[in-house]
């Protein structure tokens, strides 16, 4: 079994992430002078006795060195003068003499696959590569910080994927681009979904996630009517039923790990209900209103602020404030989050929720700036047992997000490709069935 055997090296292409990720490493250096910095990739998860689920690498790991593959380690010492080197220790694929390659289940190449060697992933990523077991212990020469265990190093790694290069911008695009057309496949197939339910969605928009990208950006919320006022309705179990609403909120991971995050609620019969379409053109004029405020300069919160006042005059004039639409909108009452819920905003890149170890004097509360990309995507939800509502308002729940990028003189959609507005949902709901 062990001889016989041919063993080449695959040429790989200078990777396109390699030279931004060289001078991601710089910056972070330059914050940390005379000390090293460790971003472990991370390993396999258990998901039941002997099988693992599908490898992720760490977000800081791959964002800084390029590298996916898994039991992999970036170390970046910076000198006196914050002037880093950086070098990766990574598990290699095992030659056939060993046992490993024919009896490894999760590193073996006849049970995982082929692992690229150390000579491939340093010419690919444009990095010194060595072997995790020549991986140092680190111990007593000099302060050691590691980013899963380490705060302030967490911080100014997300803190400076606030702001995206050219390149990530690309990648997002990419993702709602794909994205797109995962909603465009679902709706093709809206016969199947009435007879078979939200499964049905969950499983499309995954047959195109994984086609064109790497993965699901997060776990699909395929929610037909009131289980659209669960916000994270992750289970899709349900039916999708005429007369009712269906929010799908769905999002491709590109295989270089940026991910979209975008919203649409359709009505399941084709065509929205008076009742409905009034309530959905009150969340989209909220959402406008939040896109309108993204601005470099303006604060984070703007877009939450500008669509919270669009929605709470809604449900003032829908009689269903018990106090002046004013009253309601001081943060010391803010009634109208019975209805709400949550944040208009977030920002996104390679995690959905992108940055989240940032200051939060930075984010939230900080201002935008070009080149950021937030989610928008305010929302209504009508519990079905809520007794404060109109009967015909109960169980309905409606949201529309997008992916805006903050531009120089204000903001690009780009998820802009789904139509948002009631007749279009409309139009394209009809021209793909």
């Amino acid at each position: 079994m062990r001889t016989g055997w041919g063993d080449p090296e695959v040429d790989l292409p200078r990777h396109p992430v390699a030279d931004y990720a060289e001078a991601r490493r710089a910056r972070l250096a330059e914050a940390f002078p005379g000390e090293r910095l460790v971003l472990p990739a991370g390993s396999y998860k258990t998901r039941a006795n002997d099988t693992d689920y599908r490898f992720r690498s760490d977000t800081a790991h791959t964002y800084f060195s390029g590298n996916q593959t898994s039991d992999a380690v970036l170390v970046i010492d910076s000198g006196p003068d914050g002037v880093g080197e950086a070098v990766l220790y990574a598990r290699p694929r095992a030659g056939r003499e060993t046992d490993e390659f024919f009896r490894d289940r999760q590193y073996g190449d006849l049970w995982a696959g082929r692992r690229p060697s150390l000579e491939e992933i340093s010419d690919s990523l444009g990095l010194e590569v060595r072997h995790i077991q020549d991986l140092p212990s680190f111990e007593g020469d000099r302060k050691t910080r590691d980013v899963t265990t380490d705060p302030d190093l967490s911080r100014v790694a997300s803190e400076m994927r606030l702001v995206k290069d050219a390149w990530e911008v690309g990648e997002l695009q990419e993702a709602c681009d794909i994205t797109a057309l995962g909603f465009e496949d679902c709706v093709r197939e809206w016969d199947r979904v009435l007879e078979f339910g939200e499964r049905w969605i969950e499983g499309t928009f995954f047959r195109r996630a994984r086609a064109m990208g790497n993965d699901i950006g997060y776990d699909s919320i395929c929610a037909g009517g009131s289980h659209a006022t669960t916000l994270h309705w992750i289970d899709n179990t349900g039916p999708i039923r005429p007369g009712q609403l269906a929010l799908l909120d769905m999002g491709v991971e590109g295989h270089n790990l940026y991910t979209a995050d975008v919203t649409r609620t359709l009505p399941v019969d084709g065509r929205f209900t008076t009742l409905q379409r009034d309530l959905y053109d009150l969340v989209l004029n909220a959402q406008q209103a939040g896109i309108d405020a993204v601005r470099p300069g303006a604060r984070f919160l703007a877009a939450h602020d500008a669509a919270t006042q669009v929605l709470a005059h809604g449900l003032a004039d829908l009689g269903l404030l018990p106090v002046p639409v004013e009253e309601a909108l001081d943060p010391e009452s803010k009634v109208y989050a019975r209805w709400t819920l949550h944040g208009t905003s977030h920002m996104l890149g390679m995690d959905v929720h992108d940055c989240g170890k940032a200051s939060v004097d930075v984010y939230p509360r900080g201002d935008l700036a070009e080149g950021m990309v937030l989610t928008v995507e305010p929302g209504l939800y009508f519990q079905a047992d809520d007794l404060l509502v109109p009967e015909e308002l109960r169980g309905i729940g409606i949201r529309i997000e997008d992916d805006i990028l903050v531009t120089a003189d204000g903001a690009h959609n780009l998820s802009a490709s789904l139509p948002r507005t009631s007749g279009e949902v409309e139009e394209w709901m009809g021209s793909l069935r």
